[in-house]
């Protein structure tokens, strides 16, 4: 189990196996990462990924207490950011990449090109402000824990009983994929309680200091009350070289809701 791998900015601490799940997608010269959302993976990021494909090899990080990665005791943010600095590194090999994150993942991502620029030539944050977050994580996060999943024998009865606190059907598929189901009883893979106890602390920032003057890309939903107009001086401060973007018709899964529109404003600012 991860339980501490901060480190003082600069090089990041050596490792010889990367502690996080990774797949690799795509064959383009450039190198590029995405880091997920809250109860979301890597994988998420497929066709986003398979549509950059000829111009960028991309790494989909499962950050840790998320799929397939090890968990941590508590969350914190700088924690965070240093862990996957260090599978960032790794892929980077001496090169620098183009850090993509969503979300948890944006700030996550915010943090490890302010503290670890080094690694990244570029920075897309997608709907995710360096402030305080608004959403309904508590409503989805509190429903997934009420679910007797130890009773199922399919991911449909899931599906229906949570149905009576998620009403949106993609959200629910969303959140079940993480319900892993097999002989040896069902199990919720991320460490739902661990982030859940520590929600305030997901929704919050942890702040920051100094600026990243690389290109950063910042999108947003335009339907998503996840950045508003207060976000941009604090954004700006950290980014100098910030260009914000709105995807009409996009709630905060952005990625998920306009994969077109996303890859468009992605490829461009990637080779620009």
């Amino acid at each position: 189990m991860l339980t501490d791998a901060s480190h003082p900015a600069g090089r990041v601490r050596d490792m010889t196996v990367s502690p996080l799940f990774t797949s690799l997608v795509g064959s383009g010269p450039i190198k590029a990462v995405f880091l997920h959302g809250l109860l979301g993976r890597g994988k998420n990021f497929t066709r986003i990924a398979k549509g950059l494909g000829d111009q960028a090899q991309t790494l989909l990080i499962d950050l840790p207490n998320h799929g397939a990665s090890p968990w941590t005791e508590d969350f914190d943010y700088v924690q965070m950011a240093d862990i996957a600095a260090v599978t960032v590194e790794e892929f980077a090999d001496g090169e620098k990449v183009v850090l993509m994150g969503h979300s948890m993942g944006g700030k996550i991502a915010m943090l490890l090109a302010l503290r670890h620029p080094h690694l990244v030539e570029k920075l897309v944050v997608v709907d995710i402000a360096p402030g305080e977050s608004k959403g309904n994580f508590e409503v989805l996060m509190d429903g997934m824990l009420a679910l007797p999943i130890d009773t199922y024998t399919t991911r449909s009865q899931a599906g229906a009983d949570l149905a009576t606190s998620v009403p949106s059907e993609s959200t629910r598929a969303f959140l079940l994929q993480n319900l892993i189901m097999g002989k040896e009883g069902n199990r919720w893979e991320p460490n739902l309680v661990m982030l859940r106890e520590n929600l305030p602390r997901i929704m919050a920032w942890p702040g920051a200091t100094g600026t990243f003057d690389g290109p950063v890309l910042w999108i947003a939903g335009g339907d998503s009350p996840y950045i508003t107009d207060a976000d941009t001086a604090p954004m700006r401060a950290l980014f100098p070289r910030v260009r914000k973007i709105s995807i009409k018709g996009a709630g905060h899964w952005v990625h998920a809701q306009k994969p077109e529109e996303t890859v468009y404003f992605l490829r461009q600012f990637i080779t620009a």
